[in-house]
């Protein structure tokens, strides 16, 4: 599923300054603190073949003022492992991650961390960015890093319906913020990481020659020993020609969850990165972006 980097700050901001600013306060939060070790970090992930979890979700969504809510229900599943590029990975199976329908997400974890290879079925920007980094062995706290950093790719959309896709330039940053207690219907959770991903994109679009930005923000709460328990993610999309533009916010909570025997774990966090913004032709609604998948599909 998608890690997730959910601040409002966008408003009147480009993104360069966007990310600038987002930076600079990253910047400041970590050096107020001297970073703490988190010791056997991969416990946080688990990933045994047949653990499940299932969450309960709401997510608003539509152009900026008229927002739609809508409940939905996602199970996620360690379906086992397979080989991609010659690379073992282990698979999460979704029901209904942000309420998008069925996904495959495909994980690989080592000593140093974990990997995220994409999902099924992925989008076209997706597709063009993986593999990379979602987390760091061991975690510290506070601690951030840039995922990725990709400058005209194919944004896999027309969006402004000149028959020509889109180029975008995407960057993404995974940060690990602290610990606390969360409550969630699965019950309280104590020591949990909450650790936040962040995609900034700059979209170009061919036909009008104007540039428009999204951002995806997702924070996610993982407890030892269980794995992902909330993940809270917000998607905007600016405005095109006379439109309001988009926003969607998406979170998911845990109700149940049952981990098998331990062998190896992993996690549920495409960083911020499964989701992509997405847009559909129609009525230029966000689907889901890249975090969401690296964060969002890791339990």
């Amino acid at each position: 599923m998608m890690v997730k980097l959910k601040c409002d700050m966008r408003l009147g901001l480009t993104l360069g300054l966007c990310l600038f600013l987002g930076l600079s306060l990253w910047a400041v939060v970590l050096s107020a603190e001297e970073p703490v070790t988190i010791a056997k970090s991969e416990e946080y992930f688990p990933d045994t073949a047949g653990s499940r979890w299932t969450y309960r979700g709401q997510i608003s969504e539509g152009p900026l003022q008229t927002i739609e809510l809508k409940f939905f229900t996602n199970v996620s599943t360690v379906a086992g492992t397979k080989t991609m590029n010659g690379v073992s990975v282990t698979v999460f199976h979704d029901t209904n991650p942000g309420n998008h329908g069925p996904s495959d997400s495909f994980y690989r974890r080592d000593a140093v961390g974990i990997v995220y290879y994409g999902s099924d079925p992925g989008t076209p920007l997706e597709k063009q960015i993986t593999p990379y980094q979602i987390f760091r062995f061991p975690l510290s706290v506070p601690s951030s890093f840039q995922q990725f950093d990709r400058t005209g790719v194919d944004f896999g959309s027309d969006m402004d319906r000149d028959q020509t896709d889109e180029k975008v330039d995407a960057q993404g940053w995974s940060k690990v913020i602290g610990r606390e207690t969360i409550t969630v219907p699965a019950g309280t959770f104590q020591d949990v990481i909450k650790i936040e991903a962040r995609m900034n994109m700059k979209i170009h679009l061919s036909g009008s020659r104007r540039t428009v930005s999204g951002i995806d923000v997702m924070t996610a709460w993982f407890a030892k020993g269980v794995g992902l328990v909330k993940y809270s993610e917000r998607q905007e999309l600016s405005a095109l020609k006379e439109d309001r533009g988009v926003v969607s916010e998406i979170t998911e909570e845990l109700e149940d969850y049952d981990i098998k025997a331990a062998k190896a774990s992993l996690s549920r966090f495409e960083s911020t990165a499964k989701g992509v913004l997405a847009d559909d032709s129609g009525d230029h609604e966000l689907g889901q972006v890249i975090f969401p998948a690296g964060f969002r599909a890791y339990p």
